[in-house]
C-alpha cells in the first residue's frame, strides 16, 4: 500500500479542517493558517541562506512555533483535538525571547533615523522578505479574529515575530560589512 499526496478531496474549492469540517479555501481561518505556513517556508529560505548560522537556533524554533500557530487555526471546534493541541502549545515567554533577541541585536545596530529600502544582502533579503509575510499573516490572523476565537497570544507573537525578523535583517547586513540602504 502507497501513501499517496494526493487526495482529490479538494478538487471543487474546499479544504479539510483539523478535527473535523470542511470550509471553502478562500475562507478566512484557510487564509490565516495559508499565510503562517507560508511564513514557515520563508523562514526556511532565510535559515538555508548564508550565514547559515544568524539566529539559526531562534529562527528553528519560530519554525515549530508557527507549526503549532497553523494547527490551532485550522482548527474551529478546539475541545475536539485539545489533546493534540497541548502538545503544540505556544510558552508564553517566547515573546519575553523575542525582545532579549531584538535588544541584544540593537546593541550591535547603528540607532534607525530613517526609513530602509528591505534587501542588502540575500539573508537580509530572506529575512525582510520573512518579515512582511509575516505582517500579511498577522493581517489574516486579525481578520479571522474578528468572527472566530483566536489566541491573543498569538496576535502579540506575529507583531513581535516582525520586529525581530526586521532587527534580524538589519544584523545580517551589519555583520556582512554592508549598511542599510536608506530609502
Amino acid at each position: 500500500m502507497s501513501s499517496r499526496i494526493y487526495t482529490r478531496t479538494g478538487d471543487a474549492g474546499e479544504t479539510g479542517l483539523f478535527g473535523g469540517g470542511r470550509v471553502r479555501k478562500d475562507h478566512p481561518r484557510v487564509a490565516a493558517y495559508g499565510d503562517i505556513d507560508e511564513l514557515n517556508s520563508a523562514l526556511g529560505v532565510a535559515r538555508a541562506t548564508e550565514p547559515a548560522d544568524l539566529a539559526d537556533g531562534l529562527l528553528e524554533q519560530i519554525q515549530r512555533d508557527l507549526f503549532s500557530i497553523g494547527g490551532h487555526l485550522a482548527t474551529p471546534d478546539v475541545e475536539r483535538v485539545k489533546a493534540a493541541l497541548e502538545k503544540a502549545a505556544l510558552p508564553p515567554e517566547r515573546i519575553t525571547e523575542f525582545e532579549h533577541a531584538i535588544d541584544a541585536a540593537e546593541e550591535e545596530l547603528v540607532p534607525l533615523t530613517a526609513f530602509i529600502l528591505p534587501g542588502g544582502t540575500p539573508k537580509a533579503a530572506a529575512l525582510h522578505l520573512a518579515r512582511t509575510i509575516c505582517r500579511r499573516s498577522e493581517r489574516h490572523v486579525v481578520a479571522l479574529a474578528a468572527s472566530d476565537p483566536v489566541p491573543e497570544q498569538f496576535l502579540v507573537y506575529l507583531n513581535r515575530l516582525s520586529d525581530l525578523l526586521f532587527t534580524l535583517a538589519r544584523l545580517a547586513n551589519h555583520r556582512a560589512g554592508q549598511g542599510d540602504v536608506i530609502w
